[in-house]
């Protein structure tokens, strides 16, 4: 991936908002619309920031587009697999060109992605995306993954291909803001309004409650995932977890923690801490 994008670092002679185009790069068939990818892990409160967006009366979503590409390239066996498979489209190429950098009728496109989504995938579209990560402590996302992929590994819980992406991001030119669940989930609206900024939008509180229930643009798979989140209204506060860590899946965790480091350097922090009370 080469050419300069926005966001971008201080310094950098990459264009303002509104031009964070690259010259070389294709003109978008809907250029008044900004694709904003989230690429997170699993289990990382993603679809909470999902339908945070939502609320937002300039926004679009799209629920992880790239899923059906994925599971059909890899091979991974998840809940629901074959709805996946037969709801999305299952050519990569297909969806970037159509959904990624496709129309949009509302100024922001936002699209939740998996990082580990990104596989034998061209990647230079990301040149004409706004890019945004979120992370969790690899040892809270082991806990709850194991839920949902028995025996999961490095590749599920996706914290590798985020760290790398950040690196080709870096190397790009660009800086993607990092946000982290803990620090989200300690200070949602703090959290919010600095992404916000430095990705060149208005803060809208309105992101900060929804309504409980599905949501028509829930992927297909939502039943085997979105069980706690359905019963949401807002961003639960962090709690710690108590269950104890499977002698199993200790060694998963430790192998992640590197790369979750690495990637908390970048995250945007809380102002609040998990109490309340004002850093």
């Amino acid at each position: 991936m080469s050419g300069p994008t926005w966001p971008n670092r201080a310094g950098s002679s990459v264009p303002p908002p509104g031009l964070f185009r690259a010259p070389d790069a294709p003109a978008r068939s809907s250029p008044s619309s900004r694709p904003l990818c989230l690429w997170s892990g699993p289990r990382n409160v993603s679809t909470a920031l999902m339908y945070a967006f939502a609320q937002r009366a300039d926004t679009r979503v799209v629920d992880e587009p790239l899923y059906a590409h994925y599971l059909r390239v890899s091979g991974a066996d998840h809940p629901g697999r074959d709805d996946v498979l037969r709801a999305q489209e299952n050519d990569g190429a297909k969806v970037v060109r159509d959904v990624v950098l496709g129309p949009c009728d509302r100024p922001i496109w936002f699209q939740k992605h998996m990082a580990h989504h990104l596989v034998e995938l061209d990647r230079a579209f990301l040149r004409q995306t706004v890019n945004v990560l979120l992370i969790r402590d690899p040892a809270e996302v082991v806990l709850t993954l194991r839920h949902q992929v028995r025996a999961p590994t490095l590749r599920d819980v996706g914290i590798k291909a985020q760290a790398e992406l950040l690196d080709e991001l870096h190397a790009a030119g660009q800086a993607p803001p990092v946000l982290d669940a803990k620090e989200l989930l300690s200070d949602p609206e703090g959290v919010l309004a600095e992404l916000c900024r430095r990705v060149a939008l208005p803060f809208d509180a309105a992101m900060l409650s929804w309504p409980a229930g599905p949501r028509p643009f829930d992927g297909v798979w939502a039943p085997h995932w979105y069980q706690n989140v359905r019963k949401s209204t807002g961003f639960d506060a962090w709690r710690a977890k108590t269950e104890p860590m499977p002698a199993e899946l200790a060694p998963l965790a430790a192998e992640c923690r590197p790369w979750y480091e690495q990637l908390m350097q970048h995250a945007i922090r809380a102002r609040r801490s998990p109490t309340g009370a004002a850093k």
